[in-house]
């Protein structure tokens, strides 16, 4: 399902945070939004998940306007993995894994057996089935991840949203889930602050900058020295890795440049 958006501008009191941003996510495909902190890519993502309701423009979930259907609906539509949650430690995987299940759900419907089982099987895919009693709150960084990504996948929506998903995360935390995220097959547009992840597991890149996308466009297209230059302030260039012959984004300070 394709993911539009027109115009979009958010403004807090007399500060403007998104001015007249255009973004298109085609399905199946992995878009990143990228930009220095504070450039407003997060604040744009929100909008698109009905967390901030833009000052102007319009957010198109294939023909639905979201900021026009119901909660419910979008529930149908979008599946968010956020920065920060809100679930109580009580809660086991379990329990916050089958929380997906409640846009399908209407008041005083009970847990069916095909929803057990939907739930299993995203445990499954993001191989954390055999945490399935343990309390959400005891597992590390990466575990939360890969939960909120199965709790995502159980809303069995088209369309995934992630904002800077790999916060906190150690290496292998933040390679793994970005793994699963690239082979999930869904629509999905995330907010990324590293820009050779961005390189490596998008499709297509939004450059955010003072609350205006610069650019879309391949990674190719987009994370092209000088305009990296411009924006983030370094030096770049995109080699191959040395591991796995990939796209790989490398930076440098100005001054380190100079010296070499």
């Amino acid at each position: 399902m394709k993911v539009v958006v027109e115009g979009v501008q958010v403004r807090i009191a007399d500060t403007v945070i998104v001015d007249g941003a255009d973004l298109v996510a085609e399905p199946g495909r992995v878009t990143g939004i990228i930009g220095p902190n504070g450039s407003g890519k997060s604040t744009l993502l929100r909008c698109l998940y009905r967390a901030l309701r833009p000052s102007a423009g319009t957010v198109y979930i294939g023909q639905d306007d979201v900021w026009c259907s119901s909660a419910r609906r979008a529930g149908l539509r979008t599946a968010v993995v956020a920065q920060d949650h809100d679930l109580d430690n009580d809660y086991s995987v379990l329990e916050v894994v089958a929380m997906g299940r409640l846009p399908h759900k209407r008041l005083l419907d009970r847990e069916t057996g095909a929803d057990r089982a939907i739930v299993a099987r995203a445990l499954t895919r993001v191989r954390m089935e055999w945490a399935a009693d343990r309390a959400f709150a005891t597992l590390s960084g990466g575990e939360r991840q890969r939960v909120l990504v199965a709790r995502a996948l159980t809303q069995q929506a088209p369309v995934l949203l992630l904002d800077e998903p790999t916060n906190h995360l150690d290496i292998g935390a933040q390679l793994e889930l970005l793994d699963l995220v690239r082979h999930l097959g869904l629509t999905t547009v995330a907010a990324l602050h590293d820009l050779d992840h961005a390189t490596t597991y998008c499709d297509h890149l939004v450059l955010v900058h003072e609350g205006r996308v610069v650019v879309r466009g391949t990674p190719a297209e987009v994370l092209v020295p000088e305009r990296v230059a411009e924006v983030f302030g370094v030096v770049s260039a995109v080699v191959p890795h040395p591991l796995t012959g990939r796209p790989h984004f490398v930076t440098a300070s100005r001054t380190q440049d100079q010296m070499g």
